[in-house]
């Protein structure tokens, strides 16, 4: 009850289509957060708001991402996170040969590719868009065996669905794959949130419930070599991350806050592992879920197969807190 015995008010939640950068994109709003999601360029979330203020890296926006692929917000990385150690990996009786010519893939500053085949793809589907009392969602969905390029680069049949949903406490994202064909479907996809919870960075503290640390060459790519770590708050202060941790604890919780507001990412349980990712002169930090460690398709560490009939879902979340 409110005050004087009245009833507390409802949560104002509500979903409004809306433009940005020219392109057809979703707002949804739950109390004082507001998201921006925009289904015909990745199902990137292009925007979070607290009560107005951006809370997500914008980098070169919209128009950057759907053009040049140059990422920023919330973007999926899909099949696989980071980068591959080269144009062809082999998973059971399947070898895969990338080719920009037939499939979509991405190319780093070494010419290796990078973050998959669905950067900024227009091939999803609008499945929903609602609120109620709890939040507002959208619900899009993307069947790689329509699609001969995605096919191309990664040719196991297979359908996915990705939610976004907002609560006043969040957004919450899932994504579900489910196997369409005869084959198995390997899982080595993940997201890359760009935080940006304002003020100066050499102030924020950071937490990192993490447990090992992976040694990576100059390419990125892990060596092998995994190095103990002790998990717990840090300053961030001056220092540049672009760090693979391939054990994580339980139920994690990693953070960056300032004297204004916390930022909380968990990760569900079907994440196993982490990336992290702070250039030094950025105003961003990164936490990246990861359902398998960097270049799992070529070399086959605690990579995951879903099964014919089967289902994958893994769940993460950014909360924004008041310090």
């Amino acid at each position: 009850m409110g005050p004087e015995g009245y009833p507390a008010a409802r949560m104002t939640t509500s979903v409004t289509e809306t433009t940005l950068d020219g392109s057809p994109a979703l707002e949804l709003r739950a109390g004082a957060l507001s998201a921006t999601v925009v289904p015909g360029v990745g199902m990137v979330v292009a925007s979070l708001r607290h009560d107005g203020a951006e809370l997500l890296g914008q980098r070169g926006g919209l128009a950057a991402y759907r053009d040049r692929g140059s990422s920023f917000g919330v973007p999926l990385l899909y099949p696989w996170a980071n980068r591959l150690s080269g144009l062809e990996y082999t998973v059971g009786e399947t070898t895969v040969q990338l080719d920009a010519a037939t499939a979509p893939i991405k190319l780093d500053g070494n010419g290796l590719p990078i973050h998959g085949l669905l950067t900024a793809s227009r091939a999803w589907e609008l499945g929903h868009a609602a609120a109620d009392e709890g939040g507002a969602e959208v619900m899009a969905t993307l069947d790689f065996g329509e699609h001969p390029e995605l096919l191309a680069g990664f040719p196991f049949p297979h359908a996915i669905a990705l939610t976004h949903r907002l609560d006043a406490g969040g957004l919450q994202t899932t994504l579900t794959v489910m196997p369409t064909g005869g084959v198995a479907v390997p899982i080595a996809f993940g997201f890359h949130p760009y935080l940006a919870p304002g003020g100066d960075r050499t102030a924020w503290l950071i937490d990192l419930p993490v447990t090992s640390h992976a040694v990576l060459d100059d390419r990125g790519l892990p060596t092998g070599e995994i190095e103990s770590v002790p998990p717990g708050p840090r300053a961030l202060d001056s220092a540049a991350y672009d760090d693979l941790y391939p054990t994580i604890e339980a139920e994690p919780e990693f953070a960056v806050e300032h004297a204004e507001r916390r930022l909380e990412v968990s990760f569900g349980p079907s994440f196993s592992c982490a990336q992290v990712y702070a250039p030094a002169d950025a105003d961003f930090i990164c936490f990246e879920p990861m359902t398998a460690p960097t270049n799992a398709l070529v070399t086959g560490t605690d990579l995951r197969l879903v099964e014919p009939g089967g289902s994958f879902t893994a769940t993460f979340r950014i909360d924004v807190l008041d310090v």
